[in-house]
């Protein structure tokens, strides 16, 4: 018996032990193996009185068996049931076509089961069936918002490839070569305009880049204009931040334009007598557009005004100044009275065209003045003076003799 004895524990602790081991089943193995054990020991004596013994000791083994699995089962967290139980009920009340969410994180399982009532719970899963609702039709709406907006992108691409016809292709084709055909013969015989590159260490990079800017703006304005300038980039020197700007912006254009570029000064290259600096700063005003004299505009583009820069420069060198008159022709109310330089192109193209100035001037920025003076200057000064005289209570006489010149009787 012994022997039986020592042949069971060894197959216990050989296969049986470790393979419950290895699945979670050992706890569950221990009451089985003091019974058999305790069972093995108590058939060496085979009186009657020891089958009793028996009895009692497997009823004493299995009950505290069945208690160690009750402490177990006591021992796993109360939650997890619970949430487990909800998770239950959710998907009997979801498969009885009640409205229950799809998807329920662990916080709303437990505001679900701190509801007080059923109905409190139902409404609870009602809320957060149409809030899930909510969101899909959300997410809905936004996917076909998403493909309308591709297919009118794709419609629009389509309609300007069928809008891009023979002929249309031949007519831009065209016009850029009557375009360029201008521009040659500006060269040749046209009037020259200088744009004076000498400002580069005035400015900053981001200013350089704006002048560069209003420089294409103006090259491509005088290129599509009837009688365009000749223009000159006078003071123009190699790998400066000019060259560098005008590279960026035109790329391989930039060999092809039809403009002359020098590092030459404008004085080297004209007459003084006929040059006429362009700055807002000069004390004279330009009245008329003389088309046998040259112009010369200053690329500068300077965010805090620097006043007094270019008519320096003139001076310096010897040369005729002007202004535009603004102030003749404009009702001025805020700001400076400098122009961009893409304005200032089309203001001189205007003025050689049709020598108007009110024509010319309506490229001036109508955030800077009220509007244009309906009389001259002079008159004005003159109603002035005369409601003066009046104030004043002198010069009754003078008032009624200048009335009287003015309004003869009939």
């Amino acid at each position: 018996m012994q022997c039986a004895n020592m042949l069971l524990r060894k197959i216990l602790r050989s296969s049986v032990l470790p393979f419950a081991a290895q699945h979670g089943m050992k706890k569950d193995l221990f009451p089985l193996s003091r019974t058999l054990s305790l069972s093995l020991c108590l058939k060496q004596d085979k009186s009657e009185p020891s089958e009793k013994l028996d009895l009692d000791e497997w009823k004493k083994v299995m009950k505290s068996g069945l208690q160690e699995e009750v402490s177990e089962t006591v021992s796993e967290p109360k939650e997890l049931s619970s949430l487990a139980a909800a998770r239950e009920t959710l998907e009997m009340w979801r498969l009885a076509g009640r409205a229950v969410p799809e998807n329920i994180s662990e916080v709303q399982l437990k505001t679900f089961m701190e509801c007080p009532s059923k109905s409190a719970k139902k409404k609870y899963l009602k809320y957060l069936h149409l809030k899930e609702l909510h969101k899909k039709n959300d997410k809905r709406k936004m996917d076909e918002k998403r493909e309308r907006r591709l297919e009118a992108k794709d419609q629009a691409s389509n309609t300007d490839e069928t809008k891009k016809s023979s002929f249309l292709c031949l007519w831009s084709s065209t016009m850029d070569r009557a375009y360029n055909w201008r521009a040659a013969q500006s060269m040749i015989f046209g009037q020259p305009l200088v744009f004076d590159m000498s400002y580069e260490k005035e400015m900053s990079v981001r200013e350089v880049t704006n002048t560069v800017r209003q420089i294409v703006l103006s090259e491509s304005c005088n290129r599509k204009s009837v009688d365009p300038f000749h223009i000159h980039f006078c003071n123009f020197k190699d790998d400066s931040l000019y060259h560098r700007e005008f590279i960026n912006q035109y790329r391989e254009a930039w060999g092809k334009l039809l403009i002359t570029v020098t590092e030459q000064c404008y004085t080297e290259i004209f007459p003084k007598d006929k040059l006429i600096y362009l700055t807002a700063d000069s004390p004279k005003v330009m009245k008329t557009f003389d088309h046998n004299k040259i112009y010369i505009v200053g690329s500068m583009v300077d965010k805090t005004i620097k006043t007094g820069v270019s008519l320096a420069r003139a001076k310096r060198l010897g040369l005729e100044t002007a202004a535009l008159p603004l102030e003749k022709y404009l009702l001025w109310s805020t700001g400076a009275k400098n122009l961009t330089l893409d304005q200032m192109m089309r203001i001189l193209l205007t003025l050689k065209d049709t020598a108007d100035w009110k024509k010319a001037l309506e490229f001036v920025p109508k955030r800077k003045y009220c509007g244009f003076v309906n009389r001259p200057v002079k008159e004005l000064k003159k109603t002035l003076d005369l409601i003066n005289t009046l104030k004043l209570g002198k010069g009754w006489e003078e008032v009624e003799t200048r009335f009287a010149k003015n309004h003869p009787k009939k």
